[in-house]
């Protein structure tokens, strides 16, 4: 049985001594107190939200080299990368995949001069990237993975053959340049997979989510947000893995009230999830990675049947939680009108959108496309020595805890007992070459359809099985509401295996339910009684989750209570 919420606080009831500490539930911190842990060591992480909540819920949802990184002379960030991606494609078979990409492109030489300059420091805003400077990043690409290639090479194509594949891209383009990346469903369910792992495999040490972490003096103390209750810990060093709140936190624990410490400047990023099957059909399952007229990079790929678009990449003087602003959502639909002139795209198709902060190192870059997505660990001294963890992204994140992991062991003494860059993660564990063998077994096996087996598949991988087994001991187990595959026993499962606290919790980032524009006000009502039945809550805090979570959806999400009673009608409808 995993390691529920409830047994994590009563360790830390029973036992507060830990080696390291880490600050910040997000990928950053989940990957260090992995990797911390695995070595022998005894670790807390606290979160004062939920595990990934933060910026680790916003990302592009790419798992990728950083093809545009080559312009900025980072074959470093590249080269690692490229390396992490092809890991988490054999660790996370069930959540990463391998995403095919176009690049649409409408001159032979254009910004070849801007990029070398780019490449030697000197340059700013790019200029538009023709096909000689494309090809020479490709071959580049291709040649830092030359020795443990996963994914095929790429090639370049004229008009004609682009138009035969794409009939549907602007005639402005002169080539188009194939190549392959990865993309991840669930990243949020990739960091709680890697939570319970961790907790499995290294069960002295604990991950809580909904807590705080207070330091006066030396003294250290820890919240739990739900009850009030306080624990008192001690350690021998903090790890900060806060993100975009790392400038806040470090005034926190190293008594720098003046804040003289600011290692992160972070940019605002809005990504848009659109119901257009017009689109969706264009792309061919194809992202396509394009620029925008003002040289920022854009990109547009089928997502769980849906078609994600993106990004901004706003400079923010301030850390707040944010949203996709009306102006942003236009700035993304008109690069799709730019790129794709004969389909209608409108605002009536976005279902949801999101938006967070990239935690980027300080930099006094005027365009932010050329601000570093690179890592690195600062130490402070203090009380208790603090590690801070500086940058990074999703795709690198592993590579990155790894970094921090072995600073601090190094500061502990301590020796490294395992690595962790082929192992594999959750239900990634023995997931097959074949995934419709697996779905195959589970319907048969549990007697239901091929469908909702391919979709427990896709959202626990190899742990669908331990899905199918706890709805089988449920005296009843039926769809949450018509024409959605989630099952109450789902639910129930996820409540008790994966320390969930809030309603979001639930909605946002242990299922998909929110980012495809599947939920609804009777799906938020039948989840709110689940798990207000489990979670005890009364009529009063059962009001108060949904009314919080319609709230948040309403926003942050750009989801508004008409289109939640909108969506239900038409469930409705469809099924009378």
């Amino acid at each position: 049985m995993p390691k529920q919420r409830s047994d994590s606080i009563e360790q830390l009831r029973q036992n507060g001594a830990f080696d390291v500490v880490v600050v910040g539930g997000g990928i950053n911190g989940i990957g260090v107190f992995r990797e911390l842990a695995l070595q022998g060591l005894r670790v807390l992480m606290v979160e004062r939200n939920d595990f990934c909540s933060g910026c680790s819920a916003a990302p592009s949802r790419m798992i990728h080299g950083g093809l545009r990184y080559l312009e900025n002379g980072e074959f470093g960030l590249v080269r690692e990368s490229l390396r992490e991606r092809d890991a988490l494609l054999q660790n996370a078979p069930h959540f990463v995949r391998p995403l095919p990409t176009v690049i649409p492109i409408a001159s032979r030489f254009s910004g070849l001069l801007n990029g070398a300059a780019g490449f030697l420091g000197l340059g700013s805003k790019p200029a538009r990237r023709g096909a000689l400077p494309i090809k020479i990043g490709l071959v580049l690409y291709d040649w830092v993975t030359r020795t443990r290639r996963r994914l095929p090479g790429h090639s370049l194509q004229g008009a004609e053959e682009t138009f035969r594949h794409w009939p549907d891209l602007t005639r402005s383009l002169k080539f188009s340049a194939t190549y392959h990346d990865a993309w991840i469903s669930h990243p949020e369910r990739l960091g709680v997979e890697l939570v319970i792992d961790t907790m499995r495999l290294a069960p002295d040490s604990v991950a809580l989510n909904y807590a705080e972490i207070r330091m006066q003096g030396s003294a250290l103390s820890v919240t739990d947000k739900e009850t009030g209750e306080s624990f008192p810990v001690t350690c021998r060093t903090i790890v900060n893995a806060t993100g975009a709140w790392l400038n806040e936190a470090i005034r926190e624990f190293s008594g720098d009230s003046k804040g003289s410490q600011t290692l992160v400047s972070g940019t605002k990023g809005s990504h848009i999830i659109l119901d257009n099957p017009a689109l969706l059909k264009a792309l061919r399952g194809h992202m396509v990675f394009f620029e925008n007229v003002d040289g920022r990079v854009c990109i547009v790929f089928p997502y769980l049947g849906k078609v994600l678009a993106g990004s901004t990449d706003i400079r923010v003087d301030s850390v707040d939680r944010v949203r996709c602003e009306p102006e942003e959502k236009d700035y993304i639909l008109q690069s799709l009108r730019l790129t794709f002139p004969r389909i209608d795209v409108s605002d009536d198709d976005v279902v949801f959108s999101f938006s967070g902060i990239r935690p980027l190192p300080k930099s006094d870059h005027s365009f932010t496309g050329r601000i570093t997505r690179g890592h690195f660990v600062h130490r402070l001294e203090g009380v208790i020595p603090q590690f801070c963890m500086v940058g990074g992204k999703w795709t690198t994140f592993r590579a990155f805890a790894e970094q921090a992991a072995d600073e601090v062991m190094a500061e502990l003494r301590h020796d490294r007992k395992t690595a962790t860059l082929d192992l594999a993660i959750g239900g990634g564990a023995d997931f097959p070459a074949d995934p419709q063998d697996l779905i195959r077994k589970l319907a048969a096996r549990y007697a239901i359809s091929t469908e909702r087996a391919a979709y427990l598949v896709d959202v626990y991988g190899t742990r669908a099985g331990a899905v199918l087994a706890f709805c089988a001991d449920r005296n009843h187990d039926g769809p949450l509401a018509s024409a959605t595959m989630m099952t109450t026993g789902e639910v129930l499962f996820l409540i008790r295996h994966e320390a969930v606290v809030r309603l979001s919790d639930l909605i946002l980032r242990r299922s998909a339910l929110a980012i495809t524009g599947e939920i609804s006000s009777d799906l938020i009502t039948a989840i709110a009684m689940i798990a207000a039945d489990e979670l005890g809550w009364d009529a009063a805090r059962m009001r108060q989750e949904t009314n919080a979570f319609i709230n948040e959806l309403n926003n942050f999400y750009g989801v508004s209570p008409e289109m939640l009673e909108q969506r239900s009608l038409e469930r409705n409808t469809k099924c009378d």
